[in-house]
């Protein structure tokens, strides 16, 4: 199956995360992604050796991609990538700030002189803001955008997320705006100049809790397992495990009474009959619903779930998704050996996409070099009187 994007050239010179992520979903869809790497490589190689000596984070990240070494501050390899650039269709880059503009190549450079050009800058901070400059790292941005202030309980504290959501958001966030550009270059003819930041980026999905504040005046509580705004929705233990439920309207919630809790006049109590009561006495309303599931064995309240329609999720752990019955899986090819990633989520004509081999250092130092070396030839012949 041709991707979408067969026939598309991407350079990347990027690291970490959320550049990286963003690439391998280009990649994905067909794109040539050339990732050009410090000789040493992107430090993400290194994070951890979980699989098969590897990093999980690179193998994740790096599918599909052929890898170049480079020392941009060696004059022959800045040259080698401005000679890729005047055939790419976008550049992505996630340096530190400032770092581009210091090599010659920042973004402002890059748009005149390749005007088809799509540049992707992804940082910390946008642009123009007191932070720009600072170092920004996944867990740093979680604290500083008051994520981790709703995550956790109140028991606990402010909390991490469990992954590292704000690169892997921006970096999703960095595809859609990637694919809206080529979209665009497409009508126009023109390239366009792109900022994706960490913090924007987060910030933005804090969008409920902000407005809670700002507007209603209510500093958001961290709930654990559980909603801040609608109940019931939250963890629940039966005899062998622990269900989260979640009610969303009040249709469902004259169901859940009548056929899960078996007790119809609650939809009707006062203290529960819209949502808004239903979360002032939420802590009353829980111990009901625990009285129902505690007894009852995890598959018996599946079931009775199953059976009336009613929202749930079982309290899985990261060895559960292994064996998940709807989790879908895709190997790839590694410098060590075939391994198994959990597949991307699109699904193109009844069919995901087919995962190409994730690079070694370097591995396609000689080709790449050639190619362009050559092409760098043949624009000098060009370009003499």
């Amino acid at each position: 199956m041709t991707g979408a994007l067969e026939g598309l050239t991407v350079v990347a010179l990027e690291q970490a995360v959320a550049a990286p992520l963003a690439t391998a979903r280009l990649a994905d869809a067909g794109a040539r992604v050339i990732k050009l790497e410090r000789p040493e490589g992107d430090f993400a190689r290194g994070y951890d050796d979980y699989v098969l000596g590897q990093s999980s984070y690179f193998v994740w990240n790096n599918r599909g991609k052929q890898s170049c070494t480079v020392d941009l501050k060696d004059p022959a390899d800045l040259r080698l990538l401005l000679t890729m650039l005047e055939t790419a269709d976008v550049f992505v880059q996630n340096l530190a700030p400032g770092a581009t503009s210091r090599l010659g190549i920042g973004s402002a450079g890059l748009r005149k002189r390749f005007p088809k050009l799509i540049v992707c800058d992804i940082g910390g901070y946008a642009e123009g803001t007191p932070d720009h400059d600072r170092k920004a790292y996944d867990l740093l941005v979680q604290a500083e955008s008051g994520l981790a202030s709703v995550t956790g309980t109140e028991a606990s504290g402010p909390s991490r997320v469990g992954i590292s959501i704000c690169d892997i958001a921006t970096g999703q966030a960095a595809y859609a705006a990637i694919l809206e550009a080529l979209f665009k270059r497409e009508r126009t003819g023109q390239g366009s100049h792109l900022q994706v930041s960490l913090f924007d980026t987060v910030a933005e999905f804090m969008n409920v809790p902000y407005l809670a504040q700002r507007y209603g005046g209510r500093t958001p509580r961290r709930p654990g397992l559980a909603h801040p705004s609608i109940a019931p929705y939250g963890v629940f233990r039966t005899r062998d495990g622990e269900i989260l439920i979640s009610i969303q309207n009040e249709r469902e919630w004259k169901v859940f009474c009548g056929e899960v809790l078996r007790d119809p006049s609650l939809a009707s109590d006062p203290r529960y009959i819209r949502n808004t009561e239903r979360v002032k006495n939420r802590t009353n309303l829980d111990l009901r619903v625990q009285e129902t599931f505690g007894g009852a064995s995890s598959d018996d309240i599946c079931a009775l779930l199953d059976r009336t329609r009613i929202a749930y999720g079982r309290l899985s752990t990261v060895e559960d998704l292994i064996s998940h019955r709807s989790a879908a899986f895709s190997e790839v090819e590694t410098p060590q050996g075939t391994v198994e990633l959990v597949a991307p989520p699109n699904i193109v004509d009844g069919r995901r996409p087919a995962l190409r081999p994730v690079p070694s250092l370097g591995q396609h130092d000689a080709a790449i070099r050639a190619e362009f070396g050559e092409r760098q030839k043949t624009m000098q012949t060009e370009q003499a009187p």
